[in-house]
């Protein structure tokens, strides 16, 4: 039975823990606490190599890693300027183990949940298709959750690529958000999106129903225990009401849904 969770920042992001936190107080039977970001308060030297050892190469390859002297020393600074980083895929059940292996030896029982929340895109190898999937969450201990992720790894309307791209041809940078929500329809979240606190609650929240539950998601597409695979059904699952299915609502619901 979890008793303590602790949540880690992501000072590169929009993404708010402390508000998470006080999300999941008020749903959960465990201590919620929040630390400084998770790389910065377990350094270890062989954090670069590591990180450069799970890196995806191919995105229809399972073998990951690049340890050239040039990818170790990008991963160092990436370590010191987090705000530097980006454009990287790292397999989450990897960067899992590494993040797990920093963990203080008392605090890695299941009754102890770490929930990092990182500015890294990571995914996960696809057996069934042969090609990796971006995530937005990891399950386990620690579970993961990437910002990036819940912008990048649930797809965008197909006219949200047409568009970026085309802005992309002529000015050679992304158009800016405006750009895309008026020229695009449906409804999707994007790079520091003001709903992304809201959103990652519910996938903080997985993170310890799974460990207490063994369930990892759940079949019902409004319920903020799913794991859409398209942007809209992040909406309807993280943003919309009624926040939860009947059954995961007499466990989590309480008067106020969202922040």
């Amino acid at each position: 039975m979890v008793e303590q969770i602790t949540l880690y920042r992501a000072p590169t992001t929009v993404a708010d823990a402390d508000a998470i936190a006080d999300w999941l107080k008020e749903r959960v039977g465990a201590s919620v606490t929040v630390r400084d970001r998770f790389l910065s308060l377990f350094p270890d030297e062989s954090l670069p190599d590591a990180f450069a050892e799970s890196r995806v190469l191919d995105p229809y390859e399972p073998e990951t890693g690049n340890t050239m002297l040039g990818i170790v020393r990008y991963e160092e600074r990436a370590l010191e300027h987090p705000e530097r980083a980006g454009g990287v895929i790292y397999d989450g059940l990897a960067v899992q183990q590494v993040l797990h292996d920093q963990l203080p030896t008392e605090e890695r029982g299941l009754d102890h949940l770490h929930v990092p929340i990182l500015d890294r895109v990571i995914g996960t190898w696809g057996e069934h298709d042969g090609r990796w999937h971006k995530r937005v969450n990891v399950l386990g201990q620690p579970a993961l959750v990437s910002v990036p992720g819940l912008y990048e790894a649930p797809a965008k309307p197909e006219q949200y690529y047409k568009e970026q791209q085309k802005h992309a041809m002529l000015s050679g940078d992304a158009p800016p958000r405006e750009v895309l929500e008026n020229e695009v329809d449906g409804e999707f979240l994007i790079d520091d999106d003001p709903r992304t606190t809201d959103a990652l609650c519910g996938y903080a929240l997985q993170a310890y129903h799974y460990i207490e539950t063994g369930e990892e998601f759940c079949d019902d597409p409004g319920c903020r225990l799913s794991n859409p695979h398209r942007q809209p059904g992040v909406i309807e699952a993280q943003l919309r009401d009624p926040p939860f299915c009947d059954r995961h609502a007499e466990r989590y619901a309480v008067g106020t849904a969202h922040l």
